[in-house]
């Protein structure tokens, strides 16, 4: 899969918007990443967050679905 259907220009969302985002979506119409590192990610995430370190995410996209909205943070 090319790597552009993933990074496609959208506005920037606040903690509230993402808040109300997750609040009215399921978690299976979305893709919600963490980028941070393990020790980080194991410390505390979102619920349903899946941990992909921004080292990673190059080689992981494969892993995403580009046919749904990908929130990381």
């Amino acid at each position: 899969m090319e790597q552009s259907a993933f990074f496609k220009t959208v506005p920037s969302m606040t903690a509230d918007d993402v808040r109300a985002f997750l609040e009215n979506h399921r978690l299976e119409d979305y893709n919600l990443i963490d980028v941070r590192q393990p020790q980080e990610y194991e410390q505390a995430h979102l619920p349903g967050a899946r941990l992909i370190p921004v080292s990673e995410l190059m080689d992981r996209l494969g892993e995403l679905d580009a046919s749904k909205p990908t929130i990381a943070y």
